[in-house]
Parts: C-alpha cells; sequence; structure tokens
C-alpha cells in the first residue's frame, strides 16, 4: 500500500523544483495566467521535457498525482 503523501509541495519535489512555501508562491505568482483555457498544464511552455510528460502521465493514467496536479492547474489559471 503506497503512504506517501501527494500534496503540492511534494509534487513541486517530484518535478524537481524547490518546494518551500515561499517557491511554491513565487512560481505559482510568476506563471498565473500563463495557461489559456483549452491548454493543459502539461502544455506550458515553461516544463521541461521530463516534467510535461510526469504531468501528462499522472493525469492520463489518473494517478496518486492527479489531483495535486489539478490543483496546481486550477492556481495557475487564476
Amino acid at each position: 500500500m503506497d503512504t506517501a503523501t501527494h500534496d503540492l509541495p511534494t509534487l513541486f519535489a517530484q518535478l524537481g523544483l524547490d518546494n518551500s512555501d515561499s517557491a511554491i508562491e513565487d512560481f505559482i505568482h510568476q506563471y498565473a495566467g500563463t495557461l489559456k483555457d483549452s491548454m493543459h498544464l502539461h502544455q506550458a511552455p515553461f516544463w521541461n521535457d521530463a516534467q510535461a510528460r510526469f504531468l501528462a502521465d499522472a493525469i492520463r493514467e489518473d494517478a496518486d498525482w492527479a489531483e495535486a496536479v489539478d490543483s496546481l492547474s486550477a492556481l495557475l489559471r487564476h
């Protein structure tokens, strides 16, 4: 049984990004509004190939990460 936490800070760590509260806030502030309504999160231009693939796979496979990915997507659309 997988008991790992799949929240926003852990997602940032999984993506190889700084996962401190301030770094997450800075990231969201920097990229908020860059996603067009029809754009999927993994299609954003600021991801590298591995990050984009991970995000796409998380949603496509409805993986444990899907909720955190959806949360990040929502935060970036405001």
